[in-house]
């Protein structure tokens, strides 16, 4: 793999963040470290997933002592650096943050694209990474011993939302996906799911990940009048596509996108036109998930709003997740081995705020079934699968004009 330098004003402007004055000299330390977008195409994702790991950090050292390792107590330093979206600069920051900040553990960063770089440097050098944002399949296809991910993966990323859709008499769907990693995972699923629903799939097309007009793509699949639309990318991508539907008139009886519709950001950039848009989602705060730390869904919910100012996306909430998966291995294994601690992530089996953490031989986390949302009213509500659900799936939409 490819390695860079890092250009020095990018090193001068890496976020490192401890408390104000530093762990105290004689005070026990884990390191864990992370490279997360703040700034590039993954941006928004990446300040969620930032402030998952921030609230988890303020939580274990400040409320609940520190991570136990055996009889002692250790304080987090959360070390985390920009890798502005870009591939070669996760790999190099990685490397950064194993060879000369000498973590002990690794977060993930936002995205599958960037996981990917991130996992191969960890596992060239023997370092666990524990994540909650890369679900493509193809990372739990090559046999990597470090990589443990607390999200149902991509493939399952449209289970639940499309087998309402065809349960509430949807026939047709198109698919069009980002030709990037998660997204085309997403896309590879989501064409299974609407086989094994009886959806007869009219076209699947992939665009390029750095698109900033779908006009043409929107305008060849309203000519097949389908009932489902379905694409796969990221928050941008939602919004290109929403606003190119209703510039085109393009009224599908469903629009399912993928990251976009969790999002309230969304909602704020095009208001009422965000109504009846279908996402599916790894979590929402309604849900009945709880575990003894953080409580329930809508007590870390609570949480997040109190420190953050807003509600939490899933992002966020699978940012926490993964850092507490981290935390309860390192204290099952009583040590900062990274052998036994490997073996206790292998093992854990725990009830979460965030659902079940169980994870299977290729890392991926077995236990947890994805959910859909669909947007009324401004909020966003749960409508699938039944036993989550809060609100009745509404199919087929209203038109652009009377949403």
């Amino acid at each position: 793999m490819r390695r860079i330098a890092l250009p020095l004003v990018l090193l001068l402007i890496a976020s490192v963040t401890t408390a104000a004055c530093g762990p105290d000299a004689d005070e026990e330390i884990i390191r864990i470290g992370a490279a997360v977008s703040e700034t590039g195409r993954h941006a928004k994702g990446g300040e969620h997933v930032r402030r998952g790991y921030l609230l988890w950090e303020d939580w274990v050292n400040n409320e609940y002592g520190g991570i136990k390792v055996g009889n002692d107590r250790y304080q987090v330093e959360l070390i985390m650096y920009d890798d502005q979206g870009d591939t070669d600069t996760t790999a190099a920051l990685v490397e950064r943050l194993i060879d000369e900040d000498k973590v002990d553990f690794l977060l993930g960063p936002y995205s599958s694209t960037l996981t990917q770089p991130a996992i191969e440097v960890a596992e060239e050098r023997g370092m666990l990474l524990v994540e909650g944002s890369g679900g493509a399949e193809t990372l739990f296809q090559q046999s990597y011993q470090n990589l443990f991910a607390v999200l149902t993966p991509a493939v399952n990323y449209t289970q639940s939302a499309l087998r309402a859709l065809a349960e509430s008499g949807a026939k047709t769907i198109v698919i069009v996906h980002a030709d990037s990693l998660f997204p085309t995972s997403v896309a590879e699923g989501a064409e299974h799911w609407a086989g094994e629903y009886g959806l007869s799939v009219l076209r699947v097309e992939a665009y390029s990940q750095d698109i900033t007009d779908v006009t043409d793509i929107v305008s060849r699949l309203r000519d097949l009048e389908p009932d489902v639309f379905l694409g796969a990318g990221y928050f941008n991508d939602a919004l290109l596509f929403v606003r190119a539907a209703k510039a085109l008139d393009f009224d599908p009886a469903a629009m399912v996108l993928t990251v976009g519709p969790t999002d309230p950001a969304l909602i704020e950039e095009v208001g009422e036109d965000a109504n009846f848009l279908i996402g599916p989602t790894q979590w929402e705060s309604t849900m009945s998930y709880r575990g003894a730390y953080f409580g329930s869904a809508s007590d870390y919910a609570e949480r997040y709003a109190a420190k953050w100012g807003g509600p939490p996306t899933y992002q966020a909430a699978s940012g926490t997740a993964a850092a507490l998966a981290l935390q309860l291995a390192i204290e099952a294994a009583g040590t900062l081995n990274t052998d036994d601690v490997r073996a206790a992530l292998r093992d854990l089996d725990a009830s979460t705020f965030f659902g079940q953490i169980s994870f299977d031989e290729t890392g991926k986390n077995a236990a947890r079934p994805m959910g859909a949302i669909q947007i009324h009213g401004g909020d966003i509500r749960v409508v699938a699968p039944p036993d989550a659900a809060v609100t009745e799936l509404t199919y087929p939409v209203p038109g652009w004009k009377d949403r």
